[in-house]
């Protein structure tokens, strides 16, 4: 797998900051509550080839969760940079 490359958090708080708690980190035990906006964004990062993240936005509810990002989904849509 990339566990190696997965070197962020996978997400974050959405709020009056850009970046607030609950992390989403695997050594992290935040807790989640209904109501709570996070973004999810995996990411992988190989040294000296490339690193890639992809971001969607959530809302806690009280069976799990609602994605909110209202951005088209595949990979047709995804833009390289170097």
């Amino acid at each position: 797998g990339y566990g190696e490359y997965s070197i962020h958090r996978t997400g974050h708080g959405l709020g009056i900051e850009a970046h607030e708690a609950p992390y989403v980190r695997w050594d992290v035990e935040d807790p989640m509550e209904e109501g709570m906006v996070v973004s999810i964004e995996p990411g992988i990062y190989i040294p000296g080839r490339c690193g890639a993240r992809h971001s969607d936005t959530v809302v806690v509810t009280a069976d799990g969760y609602e994605t909110i990002t209202e951005a088209p989904l595949g990979a047709a849509h995804l833009t390289f940079d170097r």
